[in-house]
């Protein structure tokens, strides 16, 4: 599996997300959910390009509890930097006009580049995004959560219905169904599992944001059922692809 290095952004990005000035807001026309443009600044420079998702913008799910959408988004983020993969856009919890939320780095992107236009240049990344979704339980990996940025990289978002503790897996990358796991993906994550119950590791983390017992248990089954056998699912009985796809 062909390494390559990822850019690693600077703590002060994540300072900046937190606690910067934000600008004024432009209501996405897409999606279920509130979701807004914007900009954070220091007061100083030009501000950075944002993505806000607010709690109370949330349009309620059956199988989902209230309100807790934007805490998945922020975990996904979390599970990326630990797997060491990072590949989720930097994420902060903070609030805005609109309360409490999700405030990501809005990543430029090559328009109309998605996981069916890349997936043939970028095979390494998505069988690393393919066993995070599988781990995640990625409900929604729709073609458009996955960007090709102008770095280069392909970027994941959209992770509000993810760690639900019931099998939900919903994607539109099958294509590696069946096939091993690569040995570098093993790695990380057997490596990942070792520091789970660790005093501040993924565990605790998960557990405080709060997602419930039962999530953050069937989240660690899930990377020890992958770990012990690392070969990627097919799609099962239930609804295996998200809809619209893209």
């Amino acid at each position: 599996m062909q390494e390559r290095k990822r850019p690693r952004f600077p703590p002060q990005l994540l300072d900046l997300l937190a606690t910067g000035q934000m600008g004024e807001y432009s209501l996405s026309p897409w999606g279920s959910n509130y979701t807004f443009f914007t900009t954070v600044s220091d007061g100083i420079q030009d501000g950075c390009k944002v993505v806000y998702k607010p709690r109370q913008g949330e349009a309620p799910l059956w199988d989902f509890p209230p309100g807790t959408l934007y805490l998945r988004e922020y975990a996904a983020y979390l599970l990326s930097e630990a797997l060491g993969w990072c590949f989720v856009p930097p994420t902060v919890v903070r609030d805005g006009s609109y309360g409490v939320g999700t405030v990501q780095l809005y990543m430029e992107s090559v328009h109309g580049a998605t996981y069916i236009d890349t997936l043939d240049k970028y095979q390494d990344e998505f069988m690393r995004l393919c066993a995070f979704d599988v781990i995640a339980n990625n409900a929604d990996r729709k073609a458009g959560h996955c960007l090709l940025g102008m770095d280069g990289f392909i970027w994941a978002i959209d992770h509000g219905i993810c760690f639900n503790s019931e099998p939900k897996l919903r994607t539109v990358i099958w294509e590696f169904a069946g096939e091993e796991v690569p040995k570098a993906i093993q790695k990380d994550l057997a490596g990942f599992l070792k520091t789970f119950k660790r005093p501040g590791g993924f565990g605790e983390q998960l557990a405080a944001l709060p997602l419930s017992g039962e999530e953050v248990e069937a989240f660690r089954r899930r990377v020890e059922a992958l770990v012990e056998r690392p070969v990627f699912p097919y799609p099962g009985q239930r609804r295996a692809v998200p809809w619209p796809p893209v």
